[in-house]
């Protein structure tokens, strides 16, 4: 049926006979004229979409706050401003650091490269006075701070390793040289300028040093000062985990293979043959035991048995 039919149908029941009266009924009253109600048809009428520069604000503010929980919590971004860990990082660089794993206990390895906050000492002091706007975004995680007192080097020790480098020589980690080739600043030596060691590294403690040794002031270079040039792990912000800027240069950061050798590794090894061991003697000393106990409980009916047979007789 058209439209006109549908107004012609409407119209012939004017006389209020017919089922299509247009008059309200007692106790009923007509839609509203403006669509808040139901029409004839019984569709709802259809809500009116709100303007995208009223909910702009509101989508701004859940950003933000995504932005600072993310920053918190799961990864920040920071600025590499020196040379210190070049090649593996050139000034300028955009790394993010991953920050949840530390609370689920994660502690720095061997190898990894980490930002940490200034010990004590290592950083010049100097205010660089920021705007608002710099502030916030800082805040937020959104651009770096001027007056952060952060640091990035590679974990070369943690807490109960062994330590050295002399003149001419490697750094060498539980007495174990470490092949530094694919890491270090090409015609770099990995100490010359700073012999150091050996140096027991205390527990909850860590030894840090830069890819570009000869122009990196690490924990070779603080052993006078408070602290002993060790980076206490509760300072560390978290593993670098991804170069994510420049574009070309994006790119992950991991362990090298040299701190996977067996003697790197060994005080963790160390302990785990004392712990095993330690495991697998308990089994065997109650078994050891109960077998006494066993044989001695035989002993003992066999000899009650003899002593009755005797008296028998």
């Amino acid at each position: 049926m058209t439209a006109d039919t549908d107004g012609t149908a409407a119209s012939s029941g004017a006389d209020g006979d017919g089922p299509w009266n247009s008059s309200p009924t007692p106790g009923h009253e007509a839609p509203d004229s403006d669509g808040g109600g139901e029409d004839p048809s019984g569709k709802k009428p259809v809500k009116k979409q709100r303007s995208f520069w009223k909910e702009l604000p509101m989508l701004i503010g859940i950003a933000l706050i995504l932005a600072l929980i993310i920053k918190t919590f799961l990864v920040q971004a920071f600025s590499i401003p020196s040379d210190s860990m070049q090649d593996t990082l050139q000034r300028g660089d955009r790394v993010l650091v991953d920050k949840l794993t530390p609370w689920f206990g994660s502690t720095p390895e061997r190898g990894e490269v980490v930002v940490f906050h200034d010990p004590g000492g290592w950083l010049p002091e100097a205010h660089v006075e920021e705007n608002f706007v710099q502030t916030a975004l800082s805040f937020i995680g959104l651009m770096p701070s001027a007056n952060e007192k952060d640091l990035i080097k590679r974990v070369i020790a943690v807490g109960g390793d062994t330590v050295e480098c002399k003149k001419g020589g490697k750094v060498r980690v539980n007495g174990t040289a470490l092949d530094e080739s694919s890491y270090i600043f090409p015609g770099n030596t990995p100490c010359d300028d700073k012999p150091f060691g050996p140096v027991k590294v205390p527990k909850g403690k860590l030894w840090v040093m830069g890819d570009h040794r000869q122009d990196s002031l690490d924990s070779r270079y603080h052993q006078n000062q408070p602290g002993d040039g060790f980076v206490p792990e509760k300072q560390v912000v978290g593993r670098a985990i991804v170069k994510a800027w420049p574009i070309n240069r994006w790119g992950s950061l991991p362990v090298p293979e040299t701190f996977d050798q067996q003697g790197v590794q060994s005080r963790a090894l160390n302990a785990a043959p004392g712990a095993l061991g330690l495991a697998g003697a308990v089994p065997l000393v109650l078994w050891r035991r109960r077998r006494l106990e066993t044989r001695l409980h035989l002993k003992s009916r066999h000899a009650h048995g003899e002593g009755e047979a005797s008296s028998e007789g």
